[in-house]
């Protein structure tokens, strides 16, 4: 069949509704979808319209619209995407989905509203290609991890990983807090760094390294230790934060903030040949925090720095790059964040482990108290 016949008889099969009917719907419960790509949408799009591309729409619409009863109008240039992929939306069992005749010209055309679209470069678009095939992301969450902050507490072992998985991801706004130079004695694991700035601000070397694998996202850089003077302002602007220090001092301070702030914090840590991740969410009342974990730091004898009982090179990237994938997820909101969990990864045993956390009542920053 041609695709002339088709069209002609899909028009038969698929409800066709003017500019104006489309927005009564959707101010009736319905919703518009724009299907065009990214390139076409210079001009703008129907106010108030989705956009899912006619390439992920199969792919995406059972996330974006669960609800095969919502009525759904298909919007693309001119009409005719919009019929077909109404007709495929129907095969996956969509009931009340119809096409908008005449598309976004004859949207425009009638003088509706219209707002203006973001689009990526082609470049970015490219960067972001298998992003947009999963379908827990696609371009709605892309478009929500570059309007994202992370604050990154630490550019060493931990920080190296995270902070690039982050970037190359398309995280649009990391702060990076660090007021340690680069040695030479880092670089064997803090893969973010390279000889050549060994005596330099690492979150200066950071952010040459990290701008020149992703130029779309903005890195601040702050030389400064965490301390109760900056904490609040620190964390209180951003959307998740990543605890790559080395001290106590430290992850108790940036807890009592997260747990304060209502922000959820990605623990991590490393020594000789273990590590391990949690995720204290700051939002849930039911999350267990650092200090449940920890009630009081470990003596200095059970619990000698990196420095002194050393650290096998990988860990911190094993270690870093869960983090960053826990980050991700509560970026996204996708999947199942180890809230009250801990994983343990003990690299000589080849194992991963999980224990169980539970809120302390009696803790005195998340406690009842």
């Amino acid at each position: 069949m041609r695709l002339e016949e088709l069209l002609e008889s899909l028009d038969r099969e698929i409800e066709q509704v003017s500019p104006n009917d489309a927005r009564g719907l959707a101010g009736q419960g319905g919703h518009i979808i724009d299907i065009r790509e990214a390139h076409e949408l210079s001009a703008g799009t129907a106010a108030g319209a989705s956009r899912i591309s006619r390439g992920m729409l199969e792919l995406e619409i059972g996330r974006r619209f669960p609800d095969v009863d919502q009525p759904l109008v298909l919007m693309c240039a001119a009409g005719d995407r919009s019929r077909l992929s109404a007709a495929s939306l129907k095969q996956l069992g969509y009931k009340r989905v119809v096409s908008m005749q005449g598309g976004f010209a004859a949207w425009r055309q009638a003088g509706l509203p219209i707002e203006a679209v973001e689009t990526r470069s082609d470049a970015s678009h490219s960067r972001y290609l298998r992003h947009l095939a999963i379908a827990e992301i696609g371009e709605a969450g892309q478009q929500r991890l570059s309007e994202s902050r992370v604050l990154m507490i630490g550019a060493g072992g931990l920080g190296s990983p995270a902070a690039l998985y982050l970037a190359a991801a398309g995280v649009g706004h990391l702060t990076l807090v660090d007021d340690d130079r680069v040695e030479r004695s880092n670089l064997q694991r803090q893969v973010l760094h390279s000889d050549h700035l060994v005596g330099h601000l690492k979150t200066e070397s950071a952010a040459q390294r990290l701008h020149a694998l992703n130029p779309d996202i903005q890195v601040e850089t702050r030389a400064e230790r965490v301390s109760t003077d900056n904490a609040a302002e620190l964390v209180q602007s951003v959307d998740v934060v990543i605890d790559g220090s080395d001290n106590f001092p430290t992850r108790y301070l940036l807890n009592e903030f997260c747990m304060r702030l209502e922000k959820p914090l990605v623990y991590g840590a490393v020594l000789r040949f273990t590590g391990q991740v949690a995720v204290f969410d700051g939002r849930n009342s039911d999350s267990a925090c650092y200090q449940c974990l920890f009630p009081e730091p470990p003596r200095p004898q059970d619990s000698p720095s990196c420095a002194e009982a050393g650290v096998l090179g990988v860990m911190p990237g094993v270690i870093g790059s869960l983090q960053a994938t826990e980050a991700l997820k509560l970026l996204l909101e996708i999947g199942n964040p180890l809230v009250n969990r801990l994983l343990r990864y003990d690299a000589l045993k080849g194992e991963f482990t999980i224990t169980r956390l539970v809120r302390d009542p009696q803790c005195a920053i998340c406690g009842n108290h």
